[in-house]
């Protein structure tokens, strides 16, 4: 908190080093009397009369405050510049940019662009479909990345917090991202737990989902490749794979549905714990040891990308699976779900509104350009998509061509049965099968981490912001109970049934609601805020402003593309379907609830803030769409004050 105080000039008064004292304990005297020292009293740019260093402002809105004479005769108002420093700690930066890229770039990359985008892809007219994603990339998905990118930049805050720079009514926003936060990390770590038990099963001469004389496998149970002459496949026919994966990892046969989960597994749950611990020590000091960590995590899925896309594309039949992947469908661009599908994969692939944009943009420094990072990540983002496309659909081919089979029977599956089942039996037929599961699921469990860490960072970075005093210096403690919370959260899907958790999770829980929250962020940003106040804190980090194309995206384009994904939402809700079990009318009620539990936070907090607000209603209302004034855009919290004395 800032104290401005009158300071008497007088030479003769007993009483000045009392109160220079006082005033040096609150700020630092910066310069004395412009009348009685005049512009000359520096003694070098970093020094001034006094003897006390100068700090130069970080930001634009720092520097504003110079002094003016009002008079030099004795008992006139003489004007002191006063450096006032804010007793809370320097912001936490990154060490390298590169830190900062490899973490935008792994929470951006996650396990959706491996197995969501190749398979609907596919599904919508193949390369085709190449032409609505892209679209929607240019006029939806980059330009929300770019305005959190600019906006966490330049506010330096998380997703709760920063609303009072932008409108206050709309704090619950960050509150509601929160929420929708620790939803996801509730079931999405749970993949990597099934990802780990996989690896863990890997290092072994004979993987276990390649044979049919396990304990966990049944009289369906079938090894079928058009080499084996004495074997066919019929319609009740399971491979050992899917048998592995249903059977031993997930045990969904011992669970009839949602109304009855049945227990925990503890080989899972055993695998989940390990999963939080490396979360929990790769995040607990901040952005200086997760940044380094992304070195790790960021490039190895990429080296496994590389090494599976060149021995896919020398197995036989590859280039059958890049055809079926390619071959585009043009009727399918008439259909509004292909437009659909687009928009909803850009957008949740590149991220915006779960508040890790904001998060990792906020330890940037001040003049970092964040317009660069944005197309840099983003480019990157959707090329890996399109480079996961050829991985996965190479070895698809391969399946297809060993089952001989065409592409479209060996694809059917979607999610991660794609990766767990389909993907994982044809490592398990290739030469070196051991060595390409134990690379291939270690990548799987990569990709996942980026994703927790940046999910947790921004849950972490808004609640350190919005409550500093209580947790700043409490920062492990507190990451470790948020890790406790989302550990014993994940228990419903470590269950015989927790697949179906998982996917009600995914459905309904997450994805409309983060969509909303999203839509009111934008329209908050772009309409009460306005695209001119915006673009001129843009300009003041930048040097430029953003030119006619953004500020159009953000005042009526985005807005529309996202209205447009709700609005397809609610008009034709999925149909969730898990392998043979149809979610009843109850489950989409209750996932419904789960959604709307995290966006209420935003009506929730209208309404309070208008009733603990003072003055008219009027008064309320307009004060609820006021931006505080804030004195530290800067890296350094420090205010220029002048004070006026006799």
């Amino acid at each position: 908190m800032e104290m401005k105080q009158p300071m008497m000039m007088d030479q003769e008064d007993g009483g000045k080093q009392e109160k220079e004292q006082e005033s040096q304990e609150n700020g630092r005297l910066v310069a004395d009397s412009v009348a009685e020292k005049g512009p000359k009293s520096c003694s070098g740019s970093g020094q001034v009369s006094n003897g006390y260093p100068s700090t130069s402002p970080q930001s634009p809105r720092e520097g504003a405050g110079a002094g003016t004479d009002r008079g030099s005769t004795p008992g006139t108002f003489r004007t002191l510049v006063v450096q006032q420093t804010s007793l809370d700690p320097p912001r936490e930066t990154w060490s390298k940019k590169m830190d900062f890229l490899l973490s935008v770039i792994g929470y951006a990359v996650d396990l959706g662009n491996v197995w969501r985008f190749p398979y609907i892809c596919y599904q919508n007219g193949g390369g085709a479909f190449l032409l609505p994603y892209l679209l929607m990339a240019v006029f939806g998905g980059v330009p929300l990345f770019y305005m959190e990118l600019a906006l966490g930049q330049f506010h330096r805050s998380g997703c709760i917090s920063i609303w009072k720079h932008i409108c206050p009514i709309f704090k619950g926003i960050g509150f509601a991202i929160c929420i929708i936060a620790l939803y996801i990390a509730f079931y999405y770590n749970t993949i990597m737990a099934w990802a780990l038990y996989y690896l863990l099963s890997s290092f072994r001469t004979t993987l276990p989902w390649t044979t049919c004389n396990n304990r966990w496998n049944t009289p369906n149970c079938t090894h079928y490749l058009s080499t084996d002459l004495n074997v066919s496949w019929t319609e009740n026919s399971i491979s050992p794979a899917e048998e592995f994966y249903i059977r031993q990892v997930l045990q969904v046969h011992l669970s009839p549905g949602l109304h009855q989960l049945g227990w925990v597994s503890w080989q899972l749950a055993l695998c989940l714990l390990f999963i939080f611990t490396v979360v929990y020590f790769s995040i607990w000091k901040g952005v200086k040891t997760s940044g380094k960590v992304v070195w790790v995590t960021a490039t190895f899925p990429y080296l496994v990308l590389l090494i599976l896309l060149v021995r896919g594309a020398t197995l036989p039949g590859a280039w059958r699976g890049v055809i079926f992947f390619l071959k585009p469908d043009w009727s399918k661009l008439l259909t509004t779900s292909v437009w659909l599908d687009a928009a909803a994969q850009i957008f949740f692939s590149l991220g915006p509104g779960f508040g890790v944009l904001l998060a990792f943009a906020s330890y940037n420094p001040f003049h970092n350009n964040c317009y660069k990072d944005a197309l840099i990540t983003s480019s990157v983002n959707c090329l890996t998509s399109f480079l996961s496309g050829f991985v996965i659909f190479t070895v698809l081919g391969y399946m297809a061509e060993m089952r001989n089979q065409g592409v479209e029977t060996v694809a059917k599956d979607a999610g991660p049965s794609l990766l767990f089942i389909i993907y994982a039996e044809a490592i398990a037929n290739m030469p070196a099968a051991t060595f390409f599961a134990i690379i291939f699921f270690l990548m799987i469990i990569m990709l996942g981490l980026d994703s927790t860490f940046a999910g947790l960072e921004g849950v972490i970075t808004a609640m350190l912001d919005e409550f500093p005093h209580l947790l700043a210096k409490r920062r492990e403690w507190f990451v470790l109970g948020l890790v406790c919370v989302c550990y014993l959260g994940a228990l419903s899907t470590l269950t015989y049934g927790g697949a179906f958790v998982v996917k009600l999770f995914e459905e309904y829980a997450t994805g409309p609601a983060v969509i909303t929250v999203v839509f009111l962020e934008v329209i908050a940003v772009s309409w009460f805020y306005g695209t001119t106040r915006f673009c001129n804190d843009v300009q003041l980090m930048l040097g430029f402003a953003p030119g006619i194309f953004w500020r159009v995206c953000w005042v009526a384009i985005c807005p529309c593309f996202l209205l447009f994904i709700i609005v397809s939402f609610l008009a034709f809700p999925p149909e969730v379907k898990l392998f043979d079990y149809l979610y009843p009318f109850w489950t989409t009620v209750l996932g419904y609830c789960i959604g709307v539990s995290s966006f209420i936070c935003v009506p929730s907090y209208m309404v309070y803030y208008l009733i603990t607000t003072k003055g008219t209603f009027k008064q309320r209302l307009l004060k609820s769409i006021t931006p505080e004034a804030s004195g530290s855009s800067g890296p350094q919290r420090d205010t220029i004050v002048i004070t006026n004395a006799v």
